[in-house]
């Protein structure tokens, strides 16, 4: 028996799981593999998968309160055109942005917080 652990995905909490991995897919040029009802959705996308699980009563968190903890990060080259990307796609930008020289944080449909970064400026 190995001790080994391997990366799987990220899952979310969502009101729409087939909506949210709609959104997910067109953000980051993935495809939907997975969507059952309003139980589960999944992308699968450069870097891994990401899932979302449908929850009844689901509640948007606040930020950066509540959300600040976990969120998603993706690499871009021009913040700029990536935010209005996102935002054409559904992406809601917060007004408070921490590290806006080289990060936009933005909210997905479900609000749930995701930044977009520069390649060059993260380490």
């Amino acid at each position: 028996m190995s001790d080994a652990i391997g990366y799987s995905s990220t899952t979310l909490a969502c009101p729409d799981p087939a909506a949210l991995a709609a959104f997910y897919a067109d953000l980051t040029g993935g495809t939907v593999t997975f969507a059952y009802h309003d139980e589960w959705a999944s992308v699968s996308c450069e870097g891994g998968r990401l899932e979302f699980m449908g929850v009844a009563g689901y509640r948007r968190p606040d930020w950066p309160e509540e959300s600040a903890l976990v969120h998603i990060d993706f690499f871009v080259d021009n913040l700029e055109e990536a935010g209005a990307r996102a935002e054409r796609a559904g992406a809601r930008r917060f007004e408070h942005q921490p590290n806006a020289a080289h990060c936009l944080v933005l909210a997905d449909p479900a609000g749930h917080p995701f930044c977009l970064s520069l390649i060059d400026e993260v380490g």
